[in-house]
């Protein structure tokens, strides 16, 4: 009887001592479809909108947060919090579909050269609720410029891709800006 016990609990320990509620990995391979991402799925999106950066005024949608206090030509070290419009057209007033939030900081002594961390918070269409985030290098005063998609929420789950910089216009005296952006997207 004993030996059966004990031959009976050799085969099954590994079984026992795999269970959910036992095992210490913290990581598991999961099914695509069954957590909903099926590879034919995917999709391929492009959008284009304009960005504007409004530093003036009485109401800025970019506010400095840290400055270089320096009298540097580059603003070396400076960062700015964002909330600034996403809109269809290069004017202001023309149909707002988002909003990006994050922030930018000024990254190099010799070239004006942006950090620039933020979320595309799209509130029009079927994509409203949903974010695109782009984390990237952008050396502004290059005529096209180019920074990478590393992820998104909603369904931009698990994107990834890039996004073409062009500025259409800045003023040297406010510091105001729109930078057109064409967001190209592989997504769920």
């Amino acid at each position: 009887m004993f030996t059966q016990f004990f031959i009976f609990f050799l085969l099954f320990t590994p079984i026992i001592s795999t269970t959910p509620h036992e095992t210490h990995d913290f990581v598991r391979t999961l099914d695509r479809k069954m957590s909903g991402l099926d590879e034919n799925q995917e999709k391929f999106s492009r959008f284009r909108f304009y960005w504007h950066d409004v530093v003036s005024g009485r109401n800025p949608s970019s506010i400095e947060v840290v400055s270089s206090g320096k009298n540097s030509t580059t603003s070396f070290g400076s960062v700015n919090m964002i909330e600034n419009p996403l809109t269809l057209e290069p004017q202001l007033n023309s149909q707002l579909v988002g909003m990006a939030q994050g922030f930018y900081a000024s990254t190099s002594q010799s070239e004006v050269t942006l950090l620039m961390a933020m979320n595309f918070a799209i509130t029009e269409g079927k994509y409203n609720g949903s974010s695109i985030t782009i984390l990237g290098r952008n050396p502004v005063f290059n005529k096209k410029r180019e920074m990478p998609v590393i992820g998104g929420s909603g369904l931009f789950r698990f994107a990834r891709g890039y996004a073409q910089l062009r500025t259409h216009w800045f003023s040297p005296s406010t510091r105001d800006a729109i930078v057109e952006y064409t967001v190209y997207v592989l997504h769920y």
